[in-house]
């Protein structure tokens, strides 16, 4: 029988996101001798270095990755959540952890009992419940335990990397599996003359690169699916007015610190991001609020360490395109739309649209079906990693500038509304469908800028309160106790690689 798969598939663009998809597909496939990919050294990536989230381990496990061998081609490190400063208000810091707060099978009640203590007068930080945000202040890191009675078991963690880095350590896995690049700029798309499907891609030497299924990784241009397809774009500049980023290299600073750091700036905020052999920095910021020199001279001000490159600038507007698979193409990365990195959901968004490619993987009759259901899970996952962005604007109480009293005020999507307003009455954190975001980063961050809710849940009432608070106080501990014993984060990658 012969085979339903497209015989030849074409990703059109390299960077992160194309290489990922080779290497995924390549991976799946068992041989990638029928995956193209189209990219040219004319056009450079966007790549400024990554941090990313959770789920990157599964996309590594997929491809079958060692994790000593991946940090060491990427000069990646151990990221256990993110630092937020002057979010709130000046001169406050909170901590986003991975992970899940408390040590034991009712983790979930964790942020409940405190609110119950809470409201009896205990000052204690609902912070000092979670390994990730304790074990990331020391500067300490280790690996997650898979035994759940330990409460290494509690930890989450992820990486940072060189973007560039991973684009080159995935290029050379692809290669392996037989994926075959082809240099040259795309100068034309072919469509097929009766049902507008893609054919083939023309390159500027006249060399005509044919498929049947075409990924377009081709940045914010959307060269396929926007340029060629006419998707559509959904602006979302209204809750997110964010357009400019400007990015730079600096030297390392002697911690190691494991963890991004977001910093609230007066139109926007700035990262940092520290690698094995630098810092990435930038500031993401809203050009009707700053000038582009304004900005870039914001961030050099706050370099830890000696400028290493020349600033970079992006432009880009918040939002998604309305469809991202249309025909026989299906976007991804910057080309499916764009999503500030403020949580660090780049490199995740990509992996999502490639896990999902692997559930509805078409064959030459591209059911109209499938596609729609693709395109609608796309969808709702997209939205609700967007209100969780919009939800560090909304809840803060920084009135210091016009950017602050806009993004403070403006009306935000009804489903994040409802979400805070379930919070605030009982602390509650319903689960919704593709949430990406679990109830332990939802309450982080809510409470982290003091949407505090005005009772807990009634539930908690059951338990006997002198036995709640010698539990927490244990619980405290052991976190503590199992913080302090960890290498340093430096230390620990040192250790690793050697």
């Amino acid at each position: 029988m012969s085979s339903l798969l497209p015989r030849r598939i074409v990703i059109v663009g390299g960077g992160s996101a194309g290489w990922m998809a080779a290497a995924a597909i390549a991976r799946v496939l068992g041989d990638g001798r029928s995956v193209s990919l189209v990219e040219s050294e004319e056009i450079g990536i966007v790549g400024v270095g990554e941090a990313t989230i959770p789920p990157i381990r599964n996309f590594n496990a997929i491809l079958g990755l060692e994790e000593r061998d991946f940090l060491r081609h990427t000069k990646g490190t151990y990221k256990l959540g993110i630092e937020f400063r002057d979010w709130t208000r000046l001169g406050h810091t909170y901590f986003h952890p991975f992970g899940v707060h408390g040590a034991n099978i009712d983790a979930r009640y964790v942020h409940h009992y405190w609110l119950k203590l809470r409201s009896m007068g205990d000052p204690t930080p609902l912070e000092e419940y979670s390994l990730c945000t304790v074990a990331a202040q020391m500067g300490r890191m280790a690996a997650t335990s898979p035994d759940p009675s330990s409460v290494l078991s509690t930890m989450g963690s992820a990486f940072h990397f060189d973007a560039s880095l991973y684009a080159a350590y995935l290029r050379a896995y692809s290669e392996r599996l037989g994926v075959t690049r082809v240099e040259g700029k795309i100068v034309n798309v072919e469509q097929h003359g009766e049902d507008g499907f893609i054919e083939a891609v023309r390159l500027q030497n006249g060399e005509r690169v044919e498929g049947e299924f075409f990924i377009d990784c081709s940045g914010f241009r959307g060269l396929l699916i926007e340029q060629t397809l006419k998707a559509g774009y959904e602006d979302w500049s209204h809750w997110l007015p964010n357009d400019r980023a400007v990015a730079v290299p600096c030297a390392s600073a002697k911690k190691l610190t494991p963890y991004t750091r977001s910093t609230a700036d007066k139109a926007g905020w700035r990262w940092r991001i520290p690698l094995q052999h630098r810092i990435g920095n930038g500031y993401v910021y809203s050009s009707a609020h700053i000038s582009d020199d304004e900005a870039t001279a914001q961030l050099l001000a706050n370099l830890d360490g000696e400028q290493m490159a020349e600033p970079r600038l992006l432009r880009f507007v918040a939002g998604r395109r309305k469809n991202v698979w249309v025909k026989n193409c299906l976007a991804l990365g910057l080309a499916s739309g764009f999503l500030e990195p403020l949580e660090s959901t780049s490199i995740h968004l990509i992996q999502a649209g490639i896990t999902k490619l692997l559930d509805f993987f078409p064959d030459r009759s591209f059911d109209p079906v499938d596609i729609a259901e693709y395109n609608r899970l796309t969808q709702s996952e997209i939205e609700g990693i967007r209100d969780f962005i919009v939800l560090h604007y909304h809840a803060t109480y920084r009135d210091d500038t016009r950017y602050w009293d806009y993004v403070r005020t403006m009306s935000i999507p009804e489903s994040l509304k409802r979400r805070i307003d379930l919070f605030r009455g009982r602390g509650r954190v319903p689960p919704r469908a593709l949430d990406l975001f679990t109830d332990t980063s939802w309450i982080a961050v809510l409470v982290g800028q003091d949407v505090m809710p005005r009772a807990y849940e009634p539930l908690v009432d059951a338990h006997d309160i002198d036995q709640v608070k010698m539990r927490l106080s244990k619980t405290r501990a052991l976190i503590r106790q199992a913080a302090e014993a960890m290498p340093t984060h430096e230390d620990y990658v040192a250790w690793l690689l050697a």
